[in-house]
């Protein structure tokens, strides 16, 4: 940590001076573990340059990991109870932090500070695929997302093909970024403790995703994992009356199931239906 950061006052000090108890319904859990904070602040990669969005900061664990390694933050908070503790962290930073108080989903990240922008975050359990899956449909805008979910959502999100945890979620997030699990955290970790495990996760767009037309392909995953235990030429036929010809066209195998395709196979089948609207 730099000389600044040493300034400000231990986070469990600073929790008790301002009475912050976690909120359940903002999905609140607080990361206090200083090690921990500035490993995600770590994984983020080279913070110095552009602009660092951080999502719910809440006392500022992450917040203060990510300016110690010379980040330049955009913090959205929700919580008008973490506004003075967030103020006391501006105060020693006043170059490179500034807060917004609102709500996350109905902000434009995109427009926030200089490229390059990554966004680093503990993300609300309740909203954070909600998030995501907006980011993503301007995914060019970012460098990187390093977020952390409930464990079983971060395995959703890195799934590969052929695998329980591989679907919906799976395609949309890999057709337009690398996924990489990076390493899970403890619920001990957290005040209060979740119920479950989380993890951390990097996404880095991709510089020429497979082209296909995300709404298209939306309709295409949810056909198919909606009866995910059915064979394609049954799945698909909600979507194409002629599900077996499309499969075959495509290249696939009618008799296949949703789990078994790769990401650029959902993309041919997407943009064989579009051909035919």
């Amino acid at each position: 940590m730099s000389e600044t950061a040493d300034t400000l006052p231990p986070l469990r000090d600073v929790i008790a001076k301002h009475g912050l108890l976690a909120d359940k319904s903002l999905g609140q859990h607080f990361l206090l573990d200083l090690n921990l904070t500035s490993r995600i602040a770590r994984a983020a990669g080279d913070v110095k340059v552009g602009t660092t969005i951080e999502i719910g900061p809440g006392p500022g664990g992450l917040t203060r990991a990510l300016l110690a390694e010379g980040a330049t933050v955009i913090a959205i908070e929700k919580d008008p109870r973490c506004r003075g503790i967030l103020a006391e962290i501006t105060s020693v930073y006043p170059e490179r932090l500034s807060v917004i108080e609102g709500d996350a989903l109905t902000v434009d990240v995109t427009t926030l500070g200089t490229a390059p922008r990554r966004v680093v975050a503990n993300l609300p359990y309740n909203i954070g695929t909600e998030l995501l899956l907006r980011w993503l449909q301007n995914a060019a805008a970012f460098e990187s997302f390093t977020l952390m979910f409930q464990t079983e959502v971060a395995s959703r999100i890195t799934a590969p093909a052929d695998t329980g945890a591989y679907g919906r979620l799976s395609i949309m997030t890999q057709w337009l970024c690398e996924t990489e699990l990076l390493f899970h955290i403890n619920p001990r970790a957290f005040t209060p403790p979740p119920q479950v495990q989380s993890t951390v996760v990097r996404l880095v767009p991709r510089t020429n995703p497979i082209p296909a037309r995300r709404e298209t392909l939306e309709r295409v995953t949810a056909a198919a994992f909606g009866q995910r235990r059915k064979m394609l030429r049954q799945s698909l036929r909600a979507i194409a009356p002629d599900a077996e010809g499309l499969c075959r066209a495509a290249g696939i195998a009618p008799t296949a199931r949703a789990e078994t395709l790769s990401v650029e196979q959902f993309c041919t089948l997407a943009n064989l239906i579009e051909k035919k609207s």
